[in-house]
């Protein structure tokens, strides 16, 4: 839609439209890819969570963490019923719904707790396989080395958060295509886990660890917190589930597959289902068996020294040569690196999702979403959580069991409020499913959910235990869950305080659609196409209202909305789209034009990529000119190349575009997308003519034309770039464009 009334009516304009695409122009994941993202998260707890529950309650660890891994489906199950009901579903929307606002802040503030120790534990685990091998290594080399390893982890760990810290700030999110290849390195790993630990347990006639009755279970003296010395302890039920809350947080990620339902391709529901069980087969594997492996290969004696370095440790006494258990090792600390960085980066992409679907309730303030100048980020919200994710790791200092411990109990209570909502909702909001969790069954009239109340009753049961057990963690977790909650409650009385104060700002309609195109805007073909980000910068608008004639040429103005998710496309509201940092951009420049007297047709539309987006809008208005201004961050040249490498990932037939840059300075820099006539310098056509005029010279060339010489010329260029010449020729382009030999790279948004 279009706001073009006459240039005299502008003043008395009530209310600009703004056009609002809702679909984000990329492609959706398949389940394969969303089962890896998940993984690449799930199965960071491999890592970790062995050495946390043996520290507690003994070497029948392995029997409860695989216990925890087969009910883990049953908790996947309440996310892919509650993502059928909400394609935005997670934690947050599924209480909401079901248990109201305020115990909907509850639930979110412990999910922060669990997502703010997450990052922390996978970087510190991290950094303590990589410690374990570089001591193995020294000690291999024969150098009396000894690595502080727990500084060295924690100081490890702030480094590679301090590094996904950045790249979220530039919005440069992992790939699904990256977490597949992450999740193939990490295949080979586990299957040679699985048959060197099987030939190794079988050689050494290893048995297996005790099952988890009371009279095996050792709990250490951390474990059982207020419930020390009671009676209760001796209640096999109770010891059971005590045993258990210790070994829950093997289930870490199981909120990622709510946040990537939205990426999946159609049918949504059935492709949920199948990622799920690809995930449930590959951790119901992978997690139990690196755990019983390490119980059975390690000396009981020499088992404490490896809680922190489980599967690296279990590497080093598997049966065979020295040097090739040195290089699995490496291998294991390789792909424990990627995984567990990985993990690192997804819990900051979670929590920073989380709290802008928090944000845009109202419930924080605008201040935190307002968009990075350069980056369109929400930086803001990315700093405040890494900054709460460094205080965790520098208090902590490497301890990996007090992170467990604390990690334990945010996401217990988070899967809590997660099944008890969705046990509400069966009964306030029975219908709107594509699928349910089974067992189910009719009294009368009513649907008892049986499975549901089953999970239900087992993650309460834990979550109470927990509360008992995990001193540290329930005074932690309670306090951060508590102050969260009031920061939320206070902070959602200054947005409406805040909203109520913007009636300065242009008021706008929004109209919105899931498709672009001339007619639903109203523009005509052969339109200018303004790009804008920054209210500061809007001079090359100024300049293109100023050589427009309007009424020849429409003038689109549109902002890029980015949205960052973990495969880029989804579906948004035009809530989501158009916010507080678009209504002051488009305040701005509604003055600018008004100023003009011109018209101008306002657009958002959300994407992941601002170059991919603009270029793809432009083909879809059949645009004829992209004016964008000068990139803060980049050059000119940088600038036209990506907009020209976006130009050619685009669908057949691609438009002939043209693109203009405006300097700050008003230097204008009009660069042709796609093939074009090149201009050529005054020297090049000299050259291409005498060459022309020497072949002609022979009679039996002179129907010869100057572009059958550019054409021969190319074609041998062509040959010989893939011959031994071409680091030769390669220089040679070098000298001529006068191109530096090591140019700095870009920054990158």
């Amino acid at each position: 839609m279009s706001s073009k009334p006459p240039a005299e009516g502008l003043l008395r304009r009530p209310a600009t439209k703004v056009f609002v695409a809702t679909t984000v122009m990329l492609t959706f994941i398949t389940y394969w890819q969303a089962a890896a993202i998940v993984l690449a998260d799930l199965a960071s707890s491999a890592f970790y969570v062995g050495g946390i529950a043996e520290q507690a309650i003994g070497t029948s660890a392995p029997w409860l963490v695989l216990a925890v891994m087969v009910f883990s489906y049953a908790v996947r199950a309440l996310y892919i019923e509650s993502s059928t009901m909400f394609v935005r579903g997670g934690v947050y929307r599924v209480v909401k719904e079901a248990l109201g606002s305020r115990l909907a802040k509850v639930a979110v503030s412990a999910l922060m707790f669990d997502f703010l120790l997450t990052g922390p534990i996978s970087a510190v685990s991290a950094g303590q396989y990589l410690a374990g091998f570089l001591q193995d290594l020294f000690t291999r080399l024969g150098y009396s080395v000894h690595v502080a390893v727990n500084s060295f982890s924690a100081v490890f760990a702030i480094l590679v958060t301090v590094y996904f810290w950045w790249k979220n700030i530039q919005g440069i999110h992992e790939t699904s295509q990256k977490a597949m290849r992450v999740m193939q390195i990490t295949t080979i790993m586990v299957v040679i886990m699985i048959v060197w630990g099987l030939y190794t347990v079988i050689h050494i006639h290893a048995p297996l660890p005790p099952l988890p009755t009371v009279h095996n279970t050792v709990f250490g003296p951390d474990a059982l917190g207020w419930l020390k010395g009671s009676s209760l302890t001796g209640v096999a039920g109770i010891v059971l589930l005590i045993g258990f809350g210790h070994s829950i947080l093997a289930m870490s990620g199981e909120e990622t597959l709510a946040q990537v339902y939205r990426d999946i391709k159609s049918p949504k529901a059935k492709n949920l289902e199948k990622a799920g069980m690809v995930i449930f087969i590959y951790t119901v594997i992978f997690t139990p068996l690196a755990v019983f492996f390490s119980a059975m290969i390690i000396p009981g004696n020499l088992l404490p020294k490896y809680y922190d370095n489980l599967i690296g440790g279990m590497a080093m006494y598997l049966t065979g040569p020295y040097t090739l258990r040195l290089i699995f090792q490496a291998f294991v600390v390789f792909v424990g690196a990627l995984i567990l960085s990985g993990a690192v980066n997804t819990a900051i992409i979670g929590s920073t999702g989380v709290l802008s679907r928090v944000s845009e309730d109202g419930v924080l303030t605008d201040w935190f979403r307002r968009p990075h100048r350069h980056y369109g980020t929400v930086y803001r919200i990315i700093n405040a959580i890494v900054m709460m994710q460094l205080i965790v790791i520098v208090i902590t200092w490497g301890n990996v069991y007090e992170l467990g411990e604390g990690y334990a109990f945010g996401l217990v209570w988070s899967f809590t409020f997660l099944a008890v909502s969705v046990l509400v909702l069966r009964f306030t909001q029975p219908a709107g499913r594509e699928w349910r969790i089974p067992a189910n069954f009719k009294f009368g009239k009513t649907e008892i959910p049986l499975g549901v109340i089953f999970i239900a009753i087992v993650l309460t049961s834990t979550a109470v235990i927990n509360l008992f057990t995990k001193e540290i963690a329930t005074i932690a977790g309670s306090a951060f869950t508590a102050g969260f909650f009031v920061i939320f409650v206070v902070s959602e009385q200054i947005t409406k305080r805040q909203r109520a104060r913007d009636a300065h700002l242009e008021k706008f309609r929004i109209a919105v659609s899931a498709d672009l195109g001339t007619e639903p805007l109203n523009v005509r073909p052969g339109n200018l196409l303004v790009t804008v980000r920054d209210p500061r910068s809007l001079h090359h608008l100024e300049y293109a209202l100023a050589q427009t004639d309007t009424v020849k040429q429409d003038i689109v103005v549109m902002t890029v909305r980015l949205f960052r998710s973990f495969a880029g496309p989804a579906v948004v509201d035009e809530k989501r789209a158009f916010d507080q940092y678009e209504q002051e951009l488009f305040t701005q420049v509604v003055a600018i034009a008004e100023k003009a007297g011109k018209p101008v047709s306002l657009l958002v539309v959300p994407g992941s990529n601002a170059y991919h987006t603009i270029v793809a809008t432009a083909q879809r208005l059949e645009s004829s000119v992209i004016l964008e201004g000068a990139s803060a961050l980049r050059s000119v040249e940088d600038q036209a190349k990506l907009t020209g490498d976006a130009w050619e990932d685009l669908p057949e037939p691609r438009p002939r575009l043209e693109l203009r840059v405006l300097s700050r300075d008003n230097q204008l820099t009009i660069k042709s997308l796609g093939p074009h006539t090149p201009r050529l310098r005054p020297e090049d056509l000299d050259l291409l003519h005498n060459l022309w005029l020497e072949i002609t010279a022979n009679p039996e060339y002179r129907g010869l034309h100057h572009y059958d010489v550019v054409a021969l010329a190319l074609k041998e260029l062509q040959g010989e770039l893939h011959s031994q010449r071409r680091e030769e020729l390669m220089e040679s382009l070098r000298e001529l464009a006068h191109i530096p030999r090591y140019p700095p790279g870009p920054p990158q948004e």
